[in-house]
């Protein structure tokens, strides 16, 4: 695990805190095309690690709270004349995975990122 319960400090509820931040490791992953996994968490560098851990809680963070929003098929809706969209300057998708621009720019600040690799 790449943050360690003692490290997490967000508002996921204890009960859902452990599978929310495996899923969160597992988006991260995704992100960084599995570099992490394949150098070993232990030999990055402090830096890759500490951004890595603010990415995983703000990634965790930002599912649960968001996951109506991103388990449903609607990007906007109009009812009566009122509509909704969503600003979709403030997340990223890439691949599968949708995060916000923090989250992939702690990422992209790691150097593990880089798809031509």
């Amino acid at each position: 695990m790449y943050l360690s319960l003692d490290e997490y400090k967000g508002d996921l509820p204890k009960d859902e805190i452990l599978q929310r931040l495996s899923d969160a490791e597992k988006a991260i992953d995704s992100l960084t095309f599995n570099r992490i996994v394949r150098q070993g968490f232990d030999n990055l560098t402090s830096f890759q690690k500490g951004l890595i851990k603010d990415a995983v809680r703000l990634q965790a963070d930002f599912a649960f709270k968001n996951a109506e929003l991103l388990d449903s098929p609607l990007s906007s809706y109009s009812i009566s004349g009122v509509s909704m969209s969503f600003d979709k300057s403030k997340i990223v998708t890439i691949g599968s995975v949708t995060t916000t621009n923090e989250v992939y720019g702690l990422l992209m600040q790691t150097g593990l990122c880089y798809g031509g690799i």
